[in-house]
């Protein structure tokens, strides 16, 4: 069977030498991840704007050479060879996504999205994927890491993923007509091509794309928005991208059944990608109209844009009447036929002349189009989304579409109802060990049909029985199989050892550095305040290293009348001085454990020791943690410069508004990476707080928390004094971090329909086998995201499912299993295909590819694949599913925020160059992106707006007894603003209140207490609570945003003579800067390109 090379937006160019440590977060793999970028000829370009990054589009590399697995281990793997080995690829755009075979022609560099990339390191033991009945085999070359370095065109494309595929055989049962013509579903990543095709799909017959131009936008006439009021909302609001990206999200391990693998870790995946939500504006000449400030919208746009469609409602697709129920899909799905009037997601929108295209609310995520009583029990896109909520029924297909094809979840996600099932017996498929789920078929009461390997398998007798109704006979009505998310208590046999006990290790910098930020008293009150809440039981350990030169340990035995301090010198051969009483019950000995809280601040209130022996504090908790496993928290202030993983600083402050290619992206010592392997491999996850005003290096020390599924906390320029605003973040998110859920030695696997298979994960976590994930601790803050490729036709399935997986210890010693389950229809049409783009999970998605392709390529290769996805998409569709050809830039109005949320993603602070950007801080924000859950990550992408000195209750929501204002969202442009008002930005980490020179003095001093404009204080991060309506109104809003996400934003009150005016600014997106397009300029050089 021929591979069809998979379109990858993140293809690359050349691959470059990577350095000792790789940046992508897939399985330990020393090996730069080899996305399957290929080298080609280098890209044409036209001149740039001066300053500005050149978007080119290097040629598409030829079929990308599939790199075999490298080993696991942790020695640093082979390196890819340098790109000048390999024979230059035919002249198609490399950094596309999506290759296209026919046509070869230079363009700029795209990603191939659908193939898997070649492996980065390769997972352990991990020969061959089974080709046996696995549900879904993931490449394993490519699930262990992030994108393969790209080819000199700098596109993405991976080679193609490995042959684990399942054939469908028809699987007998209901079946979706794959040629509905449009169906509504969201834009998404288009998968990885399954059917045989020619291995480049992706041919531009166009001229290479080259840069955007410089100066003036070019010459063409664009046809005049209408004059008058403003188009209401012409175009449905696209969706807003929330944060649920999926990252490499925990796989529940095909052997829960029998543990085969032994919680065995899983292929890391990279981070999770996130999306968008930015909204395109044009020039101010060009914006003749004005939109009113004052309408509200009833929600917050930039979550509800996650989690929500687009504003659009999806369009009701009839079901025929006597639908199968829940459990039955029969054939009453092939007669849901389109409509015959074109879908409100496939109306045509020409982007040069509709403006106002954000939505005044955020974008809900798209529906699929099922039969009703199937999509009424779908999973909650807010725990389980696709980027295509149609599936194409082949690869060439999905390569022709040029839309990258994945899933992004949020799997250990708070749930307010969450069905949770005991029973001896748990019901699987004993071919694919598929859990069952409300998508499978009951032949009748004794037997079901798995929906994803098409097994006949039998009824247990228990299952029989129904609890919830209480009657016999009807096993179609058990929980399971009304439920597309549930949790089971595990029995026995999903147990390789006792469940262990929740056990919490805290490593604290106690050098002259961190004294000085005064972090400290903090973390101390902090955790005495939050000591009994702790998730755990009677057996919960705590215990406690702090370091500077030396390493401290604190025996807290029962018995003592106080705390000993144990000091080991010798930091070269790091030991445990007394291995017994170092972690200790925390309900035994919480006396001990408060005295020692309450003096350690005043411990080292007067050192002098200015070094940082980090790598062996990390080695001790290790050896502290290894017999039991448990959580390891890590706050370290400065650059560790003594003993083991010692760094040198690699910044140089000039180069940080570079429009060069920037510099240290990737590790510079794979020593964190080893360790955090080691730490997987015992089920300890190491989380790092970075408190510090100086470089970190968080290139170097974030791989201890990426490698072994820890989370990674960031204060820049924390102060106690100095900067009160993070204290308050701190504060805020250290109680989050102390109380909230979390699962111990935990595993993921993700399955999917027969002929589907996936090939890359993004997130935290490591990945031991083909498609497993280990996750020593799993939070409900965690995102993950996987690619997908089409490998067999799905020519006789109208639907397909996916099933996660997540196999975990509570913090009360239960095995659990929850699983969640997700239903889409197979389509045939490109038409159909787009239509159900989901615009918010395809920027995550890329948003994720970016990252890695950053990382082993290069950040202008990233830059070049992200504009390229655009121009490849957009191009597509008015190649191949516009009737009739008309002047402009056009697209479907699913897709009409895709060029506004690419646009945001090239200034967002991962991917903007010629903006003065500190290297941590760069770095921190990938890390976000591949980790931060979609509907939180797209927020970070494309911020949202508001004007709030003239909040009202009128279309208020009602929470809880308080009225929450719902001002409408604004576009990100200075146009926008107003100098008579205030101005909510909320950016997902931090928001900005912009107060206007001349603001009404009723808000000043309503709000802000302050008798006139000049009176507002400099740094002022709270609002101070006054009995008026007008601040209960302002702060009833900004508490609600808050309460929608699981970090806390700091708030900063600004004017236009603050610090931090040039932050709120750099966030309009649709304005020029010195280095970038406009919004309005940017759609200019998509048409040139797709004019071509």
């Amino acid at each position: 069977m021929t591979h069809q090379q998979t379109y990858n937006p993140m293809q690359a160019k050349a691959p470059v030498p990577p350095g000792p440590g790789l940046y992508p977060s897939g399985p330990y793999q020393p090996v730069p991840p080899v996305s399957s970028y290929q080298p080609g000829p280098p890209p044409t370009s036209f001149p740039s704007p001066p300053g500005q990054p050149l978007l080119t589009r290097p040629p598409m590399g030829g079929p990308p050479s599939h790199t075999p697995p490298q080993s696991a281990s942790p020695s640093p793997g082979p390196r890819l060879p340098p790109a000048q080995g390999t024979p230059p690829p035919p002249t198609v755009s490399s950094s596309s996504y999506y290759p296209n075979p026919q046509q070869p022609q230079p363009m700029a560099p795209a990603w191939q999205y659908n193939t898997p990339p070649p492996p980065m390191g390769t997972p352990t033991s991990m020969s061959a994927p089974p080709r046996g009945p696995v549900a879904n085999h993931v490449n394993p070359a490519a699930s262990s890491t992030a994108l393969p370095p790209p080819p000199s065109s700098v596109a993405f494309s991976s080679p193609p993923p490995a042959h684990v595929s399942h054939t469908a055989t028809q699987p007998p049962g209901p079946r979706m007509p794959p040629t509905s013509a449009h169906r509504y579903t969201q834009p998404g990543t288009a998968p990885p091509p399954m059917n045989p095709m020619a291995p480049h799909t992706y041919q531009p017959s166009r001229a290479p794309y080259g840069p955007p131009p410089t100066g003036p936008p070019p010459t063409m006439k664009p046809t005049l928005p209408p004059t008058g009021p403003p188009m209401a909302n012409a175009t449905p609001p696209p969706p807003k991208a929330d944060g649920t990206a999926a990252g490499n999200g925990p796989q529940a391990p095909n052997s829960y059944n029998h543990v085969d693998n032994k919680m065995a870790g899983l292929p890391q995946p990279g981070p999770p990608g996130r999306h968008l939500g930015h909204y395109p504006s044009l020039p101010p000449g060009y914006q003749n109209t004005s939109t009113s400030h004052n309408a509200t919208s009833p929600m917050h746009p930039a979550m509800q844009a996650a989690t929500q469609p687009y504003t659009q409602a999806p369009q009701p697709y009839q079901q025929p009447p006597g639908g199968p129920g829940p459990a039955q899909l029969s054939p009453s799905l092939a007669a849901m036929s389109l409509q015959s009037s074109t879908p409100e997601a496939l109306r045509v929108v020409n982007l040069l002349q509709e403006r106002n295209l954000l939505p005044p609310t955020p974008i809900p995520a798209p529906t699929p189009c099922l039969p009703q009583d199937l999509q009424k029990i779908n999973c909650n896109p807010e725990v389980f989304r696709c980027t295509l909520t149609s599936i194409p029924q082949t690869q060439s297909l999905l390569n022709k579409a040029k839309m990258p094809l994945g899933l992004l979840l949020h799997p250990f996600k708070d749930l307010s109802q969450l069905p949770v099932v005991t029973s001896s017996t748990i019901v699987r498929c004993r071919s694919c060990r598929t859990y069952i789920n409300p998508f499978v078929s009951f032949l009748d009461q004794r037997r079901w049909k798995c929906n994803l390997c098409y097994r006949v398998n039998d009824v247990p007798e228990e299952f029989m029985y129904n609890p919830v109704s209480r009657s016999y006979g009807e096993p179609h009505k058990r929980p399971e199989v009304q439920n597309a998310t549930i949790e089971f208590i595990a029995p026995s046999e999903y147990m390789l050892r006792p469940p262990q006990p929740a056990v919490y290790l805290f490593v604290l910098d106690v050098s002259h550095n961190a004294v000085e930020t005064g972090y400290l008293n903090v973390f101390c009150q902090s955790l005495l305040d939050n000591i009994n809440s702790l998730p755990g039981d009677t057996r919960t350990k705590v215990g406690f290293i702090t370091f500077d030169s030396t390493i401290h340990f604190y025996n807290l035995q029962e018995g003592l009348s106080q705390p000993q301090m144990l000091i080991v010198s010798d930091i070269e051969d790091i030991f445990l001085p007394t291995p017994d009483s170092l972690l200790v019950n925390l309900n035994e000995c919480k006396e001990l454990v408060q005295d020692l809280l309450k003096s350690l601040p005043n411990l080292f209130e007067k050192t002098m020791e200015t070094q940082s022996a980090l790598g062996s504090a990390l080695q001790a908790a290790f050896k502290l943690l290894s017999p039991t496993g448990g959580r390891m928290s890590v706050f370290q202030t400065q650059l560790p410069n003594l003993g083991v993983g010692a760094l040198q600083s690699r910044e140089d402050p000039n180069q940080r508004a570079s429009a060069k290619d920037i510099q240290h992206l990737s590790p510079a010592t794979d020593f964190y990476k080893k360790l955090a392997l080691d730490c997987s491999g015992q089920q300890v996850a190491v989380d790092l707080f970075l408190l510090s005003a100086q470089y970190c290096d968080l290139a170097s020390l974030g791989c201890i928390s990426r490698y072994s599924a820890g989370s990674i906390y960031h204060y820049p320029s924390y102060h106690h004094q100095h900067n009160p605003a993070q204290v308050e973040c701190f504060q805020k998110d250290l109680k989050r971090y102390l109380t909230r859920k979390i699962g111990f030695e935990a595993v993921m696997r993700i399955r999917c329909t027969k002929g589907l298979s996936i090939h890359t994960f993004h997130g935290n976590f490591f990945v031991r086998s083909t498609d497993l994930l280990s996750l020593p601790n799993v939070n409900p803050d965690a995102g993950f995201a996987v690619q997908m490729s089409i490998e067999e036709n799905l020519d006789d399935m109208q639907v397909v499912s996916f099933q996660a997986a997540l196999l975990y210890t509570s913090s009360k010693g239960e095995r659990r299993i929850r699983v969640h389950t997700l239903c889409l229809p197979v389509v045939n049409s490109l038409s159909d295909i787009f239509a159900g783009a989901d615009v918010q999970a395809i920027t995550g998605l890329l948003a994720c590819m970016a990252v890695d392709r950053s990382v082993t390529a290069s950040l202008s290769d990233a830059r070049d694949a992200m504009t390229n996805a655009a121009i490849d998409s957009l191009s597509s569709y008015r190649q191949s599913v516009l009737t009739i050809q008309q002047p402009g830039l056009l697209a479907p109005a699913c897709l009409r925020l895709f060029p506004l949320y690419i646009l945001a993603l090239l200034k967002q602070k991962s991917f903007r160059t010629g903006t003065s950007t500190r290297l941590d801080d760069r770095v921190f924000a990938m890390c976000q992106l591949k980790y931060q859950p979609l509907a939180y990550a797209m927020l970070m992408i494309h911020p949202a707006l508001y004007r709030v000195d003239d909040l009202t209750d009128e279309g208020a929501l009602n929470i809880n007894e308080r009225t929450i204002p719902q001002p409408r969202l604004l576009q990100l442009s200075v146009e926008k603003l107003s100098r008579e008002g205030a101005f909510l930005m909320d950016a997902g980490m931090v928001m900005y209140l912009w107060i206007g020179r001349n603001c009404h003095p009723n808000f000043l001093t309503q709000v802000l207490g302050v008798p006139n404009y000049a009176a507002v204080p400099d740094n002022l991060y709270l609002l101070p609570e006054l009995d008026t309506a007008e601040s209960q109104r302002t702060r009833a809003f900004i508490g609600w945003l808050r309460d929608q996400r699981p970090f806390f934003p700091s708030l900063h009150v600004i004017r236009d003579e603050s610090q931090r005016k040039a932050s709120f600014m750099q966030n309009m997106i649709e304005d020029r800067t010195e280095s970038a397009l406009s919004y309005y300029e940017f759609l200019l050089h998509l048409q040139q390109q797709i004019s071509k």
